[in-house]
């Protein structure tokens, strides 16, 4: 892989997720994903909501979020965890068991480290479709725009 994705997914949720989601567009690799039932998040409470702005996201069945989450790493073929070593919410750590469990190569960073997170993107198969989690933005504040400077930095090369 040359550290470009063919494609990226994410369940939409603010912080990382949504990071993923804006640094593949505007890098024009195709993105995607689950998102809960009525695609919602911590900012878009009502239907449609996360459909409204990222129509390339499926609803799944249930708005429990963690359906999401093991929805998009069962269909990934890679997950990147992006965190603060003081940040790591309840959420991010049921996205590293599920890649566990699913037998997904998985990579947590420091949101800072973009070396770490390129090596890794590399050594990925190329045609990978890579699934990005991490911590909402309420939960890591400012999160969202470190991720996804770091993704652009690294998506770019």
């Amino acid at each position: 892989m040359t550290g470009r994705p063919a494609r990226i997914v994410s369940g939409g949720q603010t912080g990382v997720d949504r990071a993923a989601l804006e640094a593949g567009r505007r890098t024009g690799i195709p993105v995607g994903g689950w998102c809960p039932a009525g695609g919602v998040a911590e900012d878009l409470a009502e239907a449609p909501g996360l459909l409204a702005l990222y129509p390339e996201l499926r609803a799944t069945p249930s708005a429990d979020p963690a359906q999401r989450t093991e929805w998009n790493v069962r269909d990934s073929d890679a997950t990147l965890v992006l965190v603060r070593t003081q940040a790591v919410s309840p959420g991010t750590l049921l996205t590293i068991e599920l890649a566990e469990r699913w037998g997904r190569p998985h990579l947590v960073a420091d949101v800072h480290d973009a070396d770490a997170v390129r090596t890794w993107l590399q050594g990925l198969p190329g045609g990978s479709v890579l699934n990005v989690a991490g911590p909402r933005e309420s939960q890591a504040p400012g999160i969202q725009a470190e991720a996804e400077a770091l993704l652009a930095t690294v998506l770019a090369d």
